[in-house]
């Protein structure tokens, strides 16, 4: 499996790039391989405009706030547009928009507002922001970047923001740092709104923080990360490397694509002689970023799951709605080509049909299986084979509702399985068995276990099961975990409407990251004959109610912008499904994730409790979740809450029917 290009930037010290000498920097760039390169827009000059020793009545002051100036070509590095397309420009870092001084932060602001128009006009691939000089709250800032944006209709803006801020992080424990810059990233992104095209370039440095802070930088929209060349180490034959940290920090930003900028404390020759010493290795590329694109090939291979899910990562599908609709043939051919799930029913059932008691009265030993929700008959052919290696003798059910999967089945049985096995053409809950079954086996759980309405069809099938029969699953229990993922709440929010938030989806989660492990909330058997009267159907769905109140402990700070869910099943005994992260089966890709989104993200201090309410609630017709979840602070009480989601299934349920 190829990889997607790696694209690598350079950024050279920005008080060095004059626009004498720019477009032998974007040359000096393309001989050496790079992607693009790293420019300032203005030069030092255009800190004029803060107009030093000047009063509020200056002419020149009054004349340029009214925007009766343009640019000065003293004040500009890059003057035309050639070759922008090959530049990212940077501000300048003199802007300081949460200044004490009011003329700071006013010049701050109108001169971005001037770069934007100027960056826009000349067609930047992208804007790189300053991080703030300033200690203080970024409240301006955010609001200056908030109504700037929407200047730079096609080009990308990123804010540099390092991994660690030293200034700020001084007595901060060594495990939480790095918390602060994301921290104040987070105050910028809150403000712009999640649905905003502001991305990051986060620099690292020769200190990096913990995976466990890492870890909130995988859910925001990193689009490029900052290497400087001082943070390279020399090896025995001198070329330069990163430390094994750095390595593994590195290799885990792969996964998300972002570009890497390689920056420079000093600038080369640009401009070399073609007969000096120096021209052959002016022709070739970096040997720095020969390195970036050495750790990018020599990436572990993608696994089964990572390949099944390339162009599902991050993107929200609807659930399965089983008894409402029938499954297209792609849809079968899709979950069929999982060998763990089925490897782990084929063992479930061979278990079971080792443990059944060989009869000693002379009756003949043969064993009814039942397969209820057969589709297209996978777990028919695991109920055979598994027959085969326990060797016993059996007779199997395959009851199926799907008219177009009961075509596929019947082929299965005149070229497959003749008479071993009896296909029935019919929904499971209504179906009367001619007799009872010993074993029965199903394969109806969603990625939150229930919320593909398993308990409801076995609650209608067990009446044709035996005292002492067997179901496999024997069990599923729910997990749900508290989550923040930028993007995600981004693709919901783009909707506009109340409906898209109380939805849930199933999502192969990539740009995520989990506030806490995930905890089980509620679970369910089979067969259930507590609730249900042997041989009998349920009166109501009312004992398939659930509810529950979990809570977390946050050990970082984060934005909560939903919720993950997960399942686990116990098939038979130790036998076991999952995908839960904790215990996800290895190679098994049938079941991505479910997110349930909140509407309002809420900000979680580090330390805080965080509860998460659940209910699954059912009428006559269907059945949908409600949720919402609450923020506590030890010593001040509950600080924030969701409004509750999806009332009555106002905007999403399952149906029964």
């Amino acid at each position: 499996m190829s990889l997607d290009p790696i694209q690598i930037g350079y950024m050279p010290p920005a008080d060095k790039v004059t626009a004498d000498n720019v477009i032998n920097l974007v040359m000096y760039g393309q001989t050496k391989a790079y992607d693009f390169v790293v420019s300032p827009i203005n030069s030092p000059n255009y800190s004029r405009v803060l107009f030093p020793g000047e009063g509020s009545q200056s002419p020149a002051l009054i004349a340029w706030r009214a925007g009766q100036e343009a640019f000065k070509p003293e004040d500009l590095v890059l003057r035309t547009a050639d070759r922008t397309d090959y530049i990212v420009g940077t501000l300048s870092d003199w802007q300081d928009f949460d200044s004490p001084d009011a003329r700071v932060r006013l010049h701050s602001e109108l001169a971005l507002k001037q770069q934007f128009n100027w960056a826009a006009h000349l067609g930047l691939g992208g804007v790189m922001l300053p991080y703030p000089p300033s200690t203080q709250p970024l409240a301006n800032y955010g609001r200056v970047l908030t109504g700037s944006l929407s200047m730079l209709a096609y080009t990308s803006c990123w804010f540099k923001v390092p991994c660690m801020d030293e200034i700020l992080e001084a007595d901060v424990s060594e495990d939480l740092q790095g918390m602060e810059s994301w921290e104040r990233w987070n105050s910028l992104r809150n403000m712009a709104g999640s649905e905003s095209k502001l991305g990051i370039a986060l620099e690292l440095s020769g200190a990096v923080p913990s995976d466990q802070v890492l870890d909130r930088w995988f859910a925001e929209p990193v689009k490029a990360i900052i290497l400087s060349e001082d943070i390279f180490l020399t090896n025995s034959k001198g070329y330069p490397v990163l430390s094994k940290r750095h390595q593994h920090v590195v290799r885990k930003f792969m996964k998300y694509k972002p570009a890497f900028i390689l920056s420079s404390s000093s600038l080369p020759k640009l401009v070399l002689d073609e007969f000096s010493d120096d021209s052959l290795e002016q022709s070739l590329a970096s040997p720095h970023a020969d390195y970036i694109r050495y750790l990018h090939r020599t990436q572990e291979a993608p696994g089964v799951i990572d390949q099944f899910a390339t162009g599902y990562q991050d993107y929200l599908q609807a659930p399965l709605q089983p008894l409402q609709d029938n499954l297209e043939s792609s849809t079968y051919e899709t979950f069929e080509k999982d060998p763990i799930k089925y490897q782990q029913y084929e063992l479930a059932v061979e278990r079971a049909l080792l443990d059944r008691p060989v009869p000693t009265d002379g009756k003949p030993d043969v064993t009814v299986i039942m397969v209820v929700g057969a589709g297209r008959g996978p777990l028919v052919n695991c109920s055979l084979r598994a027959a085969d290696k326990a060797g016993r003798n059996v007779r199997v059910y395959a009851v199926e509702k799907n008219p177009n999967a009961f075509v596929t089945i019947q082929n299965m049985k005149a070229n497959l399985w003749g008479d071993r096995v009896t296909i029935v053409f019919s929904d499971m809950r209504t179906w009367k068995a001619p007799e009872k079954a010993d074993i029965l086996v199903s394969e109806l759980l969603g990625s939150f276990g229930d919320n593909e309405l398993s308990p409801e069809c076995l609650d209608g099938a067990q009446k044709f099961l035996k005292p002492d029969g067997i179901s496999i699953p024997a069990d599923y229990t729910a997990f749900v975990a508290p989550m923040a993922s930028n993007k995600l709440h981004a693709d919901v929010s783009a909707f506009k409407d109340l409906a898209h938030f109380e939805t849930s989806y199933v999502v192969m989660f990539k740009a995520i990251s989990l506030l806490a492990q995930p905890k089980p909330i509620w679970a369910f058997e089979h067969p259930n004959w507590a609730d249900i009267p042997m041989g009998q159907d349920p009166l109501s769905n009312h004992h398939n109610i659930r509810s529950g109140s979990i809570e977390f402990t946050s050990e970082t700070s984060g934005m909560l912008h939903g919720v993950a869910g997960y399942f686990e099943s116990v098939l038979y005994k130790d036998v076991m499904l999952s995908i839960n992260p904790v215990t996800h089966s290895p190679g098994m890709f049938s079941w991505f994730p479910i997110y349930f989104p909140v509407k309002t993200p809420l900000y979680i201090p580090t330390g805080a409790k965080v509860v998460l309410d659940f209910w699954r609630l059912t009428d006559v017709r269907k059945v949908w979740y409600e949720w919402r979840v609450r923020c506590s602070v030890d010593g001040v009480g509950e600080i924030s809450s969701t409004v509750l989601h999806n009332v009555g299934g106002r905007s999403s349920s399952i149906g029964l029917y």
